[in-house]
């Protein structure tokens, strides 16, 4: 695995650190091979302020596992970096720290669209993290396939040989478009190692035209989708949301013919959000005036939640009524998303058994 950061980026921990953070570069690099180990990769790690080294570190880089590419300010004029990156098949995930989204006009836009992977911004340091799993999680690759108009309606399907049911995954993450499907693809991973076959969507998000009513537009196409692909048009569905997702996966349960609706840390009631004045409360209070229904109830509702979850309260859970809750101790918001740790098998726990 190879991880290049671009200008500045040396300047870690004392550049504005309001925008960046404290952390410095080494700190960081210490950090990603930590996670690397993890899965049994090596990094080699390089730090450039100039772009020809950039790009003879892409070229070098074909026939790696992978490029985690943070091209600071290249991003949005450099096209020779955009074309070094075409130049090989070796997948490469853009990285950016800060919310280049919602800075400056001009940071918005990155010459490198079309010719990543994927893009990970806005997430802090934990989004180089998220670009190394990605890159792992692709070495079993979906097929992603459009179910709609907008760049955002996309899935990742995978179906293994024998799958006799499917699972449809909506991700979390506020509604805010920083958050995507990556944050849902091991748990798709591990149930198509499972003999699962995984539908993971991507839909608008608050940003890219969605919120409300754009996402639940978009889950409710998604499923409809799903339901017309031969592989598993005959297929029992069961609905897997995380957070926000769990909200539209309850939504969505409502008139839909799923088997079984599974929430992750679900967000249930927007009035209880918005009056938190925790990170999703101005976004609940969109929503609400967009007139998103407060509450969402679901079906066949089984929901798992840590008691030490400090972004959406477990009461958002403990409010299903009729649902089977499990409360975990000492387990936060992001743990049920990892099916290597315990609270991770928990979620999965039983998904993909019927039919």
């Amino acid at each position: 695995m190879v991880v290049i950061n671009g200008p500045n980026l040396n300047l870690l921990g004392t550049r504005q650190p309001e925008i960046y953070g404290t952390t410095t570069l080494a700190d960081l690099e210490r950090d990603i091979a930590a996670w690397a180990a993890e899965h049994g990769l090596s990094v080699e790690f390089l730090q450039s302020n100039h772009e020809g080294e950039i790009i003879d570190a892409i070229h070098r880089a074909e026939g790696s596992d992978g490029v985690v590419l943070n091209p600071g300010a290249y991003a949005h004029t450099s096209r020779a970096i955009a074309d070094a990156v075409a130049s090989i098949e070796t997948p490469v995930v853009e990285v950016h720290i800060s919310n280049v989204k919602r800075r400056e006009p001009w940071r918005a836009v990155s010459v490198l669209e079309g010719v990543v992977t994927r893009s990970i911004y806005g997430r802090g340091l934990v989004g180089y993290r998220d670009a190394l799993r990605l890159l792992i999680n692709l070495r079993t690759p979906p097929t992603t396939l459009p179910y709609g108009p907008h760049t955002e309606n996309v899935g990742d399907l995978r179906v293994p040989q024998g799958a006799r049911t499917v699972v449809m995954l909506i991700h979390g993450g506020f509604w805010l478009a920083e958050w995507g499907r990556d944050t849902m693809d091991s748990l798709a991973l591990e149930l198509h190692r499972r003999g699962v076959a995984t539908w993971n969507v991507e839909y608008r998000r608050s940003g890219v035209g969605g919120a409300w009513p754009g996402s639940i537009e978009d889950v409710r196409l998604a499923f409809g989708y799903l339901r017309s692909r031969s592989e598993v048009a005959t297929a029992p569905v069961s609905l897997l949301g995380h957070s926000a997702g769990g909200y539209l996966a309850l939504a969505l349960a409502g008139d839909t013919d799923v088997t079984a609706t599974r929430v992750l840390a679900p967000i249930t009631d927007l009035s209880l959000m918005s009056d938190d004045e925790g990170l999703g409360a101005d976004i609940a209070g969109e929503l609400l005036d967009a007139g998103a229904p407060s509450r969402v109830d679901g079906r066949d509702v089984r929901a798992v939640h840590g008691l030490s979850d400090q972004l959406v309260s477990p009461q958002h859970s403990k409010r299903l009524p009729d649902a089977e809750v499990e409360l975990l101790p000492g387990i936060g918001h992001f743990e049920l998303l990892d099916p290597g740790q315990a609270p991770g098998e928990t979620a999965l726990l039983g998904l993909g058994q019927h039919g």
